[in-house]
């Protein structure tokens, strides 16, 4: 036997072992995962809010498990946001964005990357969105961008404020300009939020990027992270390739960002909520001051109007 089929019968070899593998879907649909030391059930990270018990990884997780940890679960009322045309440059690279997107929904059970929903923290009224980073990597096209409007909107008619959770890669580039323009609708959405004196707070979760991050999710009143999370905007390797300079291990986690001041709390998962809730608590009853104030100056005005007349 020659070299040559040695070598073709060990590359029959290797395909057989590859097959037997597991596929993604197969991994995807199992009861277990993998952390810091292994294997680790599904049933026992959910338990825990979805966070390692022995390195207190925050592992990535939908919109509906996200809305479950700060609202109770099940206790919230999911938004149905408008979905605009779909694939408007008709986009075909190794698979159709037409079959990406039935693949995403598929996988995620969403229309789009965004959930908008509705419920109550510590008694108040919340509008709530978060981006689910299994749907095309949390991207940011059309519809992303008006579902994050859409709730916007929502709060803005119903005088609640408006907590976030942010999560992917930056915008959709299968929709070109039409997702880059949505990081200027969606910054304008938010400095109509804040010209309505409503409190917009944003949770960073695993990882937050690019034009997510130059828009919308840095724009907070108060901005709190989860911990360990990814906060950038350009990658560490293109970053550190330009300054010339060895950037620290913990460059752009939360904490690292905490510490330069655009992250104002690294909070756990299980604190999330009461963190929140205390916030609005402060937040709403500063804004009803100053309504009242101007109520009070209104009334004098008026007062004297009358005594001037």
């Amino acid at each position: 036997m020659n070299w040559l089929t040695k070598a073709i019968n060990f590359g029959e070899k290797i395909k057989k072992v590859l097959k037997k593998r597991p596929s993604k879907e197969d991994i995807a649909n199992s009861d277990w995962t993998s952390c810091c030391k292994g294997p680790i059930l599904k049933k026992d990270l959910e338990n825990n809010l979805w966070v390692c018990n022995l390195c207190g990884k925050h592992h990535r997780i939908s919109c509906r498990q996200r809305f479950d940890t700060v609202f109770g679960k099940n206790a919230y009322q999911i938004l149905e946001s408008p979905i605009p045309t779909e694939d408007p440059l008709n986009w075909v690279d190794t698979k159709s964005y037409k079959d990406r997107l039935k693949i995403a929904r598929k996988k995620t059970n969403q229309n789009c990357a965004v959930m908008i929903a509705k419920g109550k923290i510590n008694g108040i009224e919340v509008t709530a969105g978060a981006i689910n980073f299994d749907f095309i990597g949390g991207s940011v096209g059309a519809a992303e961008g008006e579902a994050i409007i859409y709730g916007v909107q929502h709060a803005i008619d119903n005088q609640t404020p408006y907590l976030f959770f942010p999560c992917g890669g930056g915008q959709r580039m299968f929709e070109s300009t039409i997702a880059l323009a949505n990081m200027t609708r969606t910054t304008l959405a938010i400095n109509e939020l804040k010209n309505n004196n409503l409190p917009y707070i944003v949770c960073f979760t695993d990882p937050t990027a690019g034009g997510i991050t130059a828009s919308f999710a840095m724009l907070g009143d108060i901005h709190l992270a989860e911990p360990g999370c990814l906060i950038a905007f350009a990658g560490k390797r293109v970053i550190q390739a330009t300054v010339k300079e060895e950037l620290s291990s913990d460059f752009q986690t939360a904490e690292f960002v905490e510490k330069h001041g655009f992250v104002d709390r690294v909070v756990h998962r299980k604190d999330i909520q009461k963190e929140v809730g205390n916030l609005l608590s402060i937040l709403l009853r500063k804004n009803s001051d100053i309504h009242l104030e101007n109520l009070n100056e209104t009334s004098e005005t008026n007062i004297q109007t009358r005594e001037a007349s």
